[in-house]
């Protein structure tokens, strides 16, 4: 049962938030610039590219494995792009046609189904808090607080752990979604099948090896672990203001993740495209001095994460875990 548990906990947030920025700064924050989107879809299309013909041009030296890491986070990163057209963060106006277009296109070069996706994501948002509604924190966080099993995240048993949970939250949705959820993952998965084979039928199973099955099953769930790692493991739980993981502004990461790496910034104001999140940060730093928000790095995560081994979801600087 959905409760909007992210929106009876934060009306009094909601206040300080539109105190905290200005009306015509959000305004202009939230302008949607479809020649930006489409700009940065090229963009990762040419690193797409770019990495694959690195990773083929120096497959007789190691001198590929770079290319083969560009590549995984270029695909994760495609999860990054289809979250835009979750939010209708593509287009000024609505264009439900091309917005389904590129979803489907996003969710099949990631590997997910697109409506189980925008489902689980919008729920995210309206339930965040809760410990059962939020379906992220329900069936995919670790349960197990223990750092072997928190690791697996990090491989390849990522897939069969997020498609269990995938499967038994989307076992509570209406029968003509689940079948359409059902459709897109066949699709899906037959693309992805078709392109192993293709690849190691034509090209030989070592190309195989280096230009798919390392980008997609060994870069691909490091840098969803290590984003997602970013979001609400270290929160506060007595204040919805961080409920999200305050993330310390970073060329680099702003490049890998495009700009995903905003997460708290995100849950403040979903209706902000994702090229405008730095310039978000910016004018909400006077917010977070006065609230005492501390950013964090993803080095200070990892390591407290694995190393110290706090669990998902609790202070990690107040408390003791």
């Amino acid at each position: 049962m959905k409760t909007n548990y992210y929106a009876e906990h934060t009306r009094a947030l909601k206040g300080e938030l539109a105190a905290a920025v200005s009306r015509d700064e959000l305004r202009v924050l939230h302008l949607r610039r479809p020649g930006r989107h489409f700009l940065v879809l090229a963009r990762q299309l040419v690193l797409l590219g770019s990495s694959i013909f690195g990773v083929l041009y120096f497959r007789e030296s190691w001198a590929w494995v770079p290319f083969a890491v560009l590549e995984g986070l270029t695909i994760f990163n495609f999860t990054v792009l289809l979250h835009e057209v979750v939010h209708d963060l593509v287009f000024p106006g609505q264009r439900p046609g091309m917005s389904r277009f590129l979803g489907l296109l996003y969710a099949i070069a990631s590997g997910i189904s697109c409506s189980q996706f925008t489902r689980w994501h919008l729920d995210h948002h309206a339930e965040l808090g809760s410990d059962e509604g939020d379906p992220k924190r329900h069936y995919l966080s670790p349960k197990l607080n223990r750092r072997w099993y928190k690791a697996l995240y990090f491989t390849p048993a990522l897939f069969p752990i997020y498609f269990r949970a995938a499967a038994k939250e989307s076992a509570s949705y209406p029968e003509s979604m689940r079948e359409r959820i059902g459709l897109e993952r066949k699709v899906t998965i037959s693309y992805q099948l078709s392109l192993i084979l293709l690849i190691g039928l034509f090209a030989g199973w070592p190309v195989l090896w280096k230009v798919y099955l390392v980008p997609v099953f060994l870069v691909f769930p490091a840098a969803f672990a290590l984003n997602r790692l970013g979001q609400h493991y270290d929160i506060k739980p007595g204040d919805p203001a961080q409920w999200s993981t305050p993330i310390k502004p970073s060329w680099f990461w702003d490049f890998a993740y495009l700009w995903s790496n905003y997460h708290l910034e995100h849950h403040y104001f979903p209706g902000v495209p994702f090229y405008n999140l730095p310039r978000l940060n910016k004018a909400l730093q006077p917010f977070f001095r006065e609230r005492g928000i501390v950013p964090r790095t993803y080095g200070q995560l990892l390591y407290e994460y694995l190393v110290l081994n706090k669990k998902p979801h609790t202070d990690w600087v107040s408390i003791d875990d």
